[in-house]
């Protein structure tokens, strides 16, 4: 089976104090369904980002964010394995009422070849 990247977004200014006792028991609920329908190969949040670009010197410049300008960032994210995209779509239906919030699904290669 293929594997799919299932991605929370959240804005810039999203503000995790405001996730409800309900919604992390929808998210509680999906990750049990997930789990029992076979499909989650792993799942987990993210903290904040640190980019990390090389300066002419040949030295590492870290800074604090993402490395684009963007109004958004990842919050989270589901690894599935799914016979297809429409299944792994339907996964993400349920991700983005679960969650609250938009959702990214895009094929996930494991193997640096890009041939899984």
């Amino acid at each position: 089976m293929k594997q799919y990247l299932v991605a929370i977004h959240h804005s810039d200014d999203y503000d995790p104090s405001t996730e409800g006792e309900a919604m992390h028991r929808d998210i509680d609920v999906l990750n049990e369904e997930m789990i029992a329908a076979g499909v989650r190969v792993f799942a987990g949040g993210l903290g904040s980002a640190k980019s990390l670009r090389a300066q002419p010197d040949g030295k590492v410049l870290i800074t604090d964010g993402p490395y684009l300008e963007t109004k958004e960032h990842i919050g989270g994210f589901w690894i599935l394995e799914a016979a297809s995209l429409d299944e792994a779509l339907e996964w993400g239906r349920k991700a983005v009422i679960a969650c609250r919030a938009p959702v990214e699904v895009r094929p996930f290669h494991s193997d640096p070849s890009g041939a899984d």
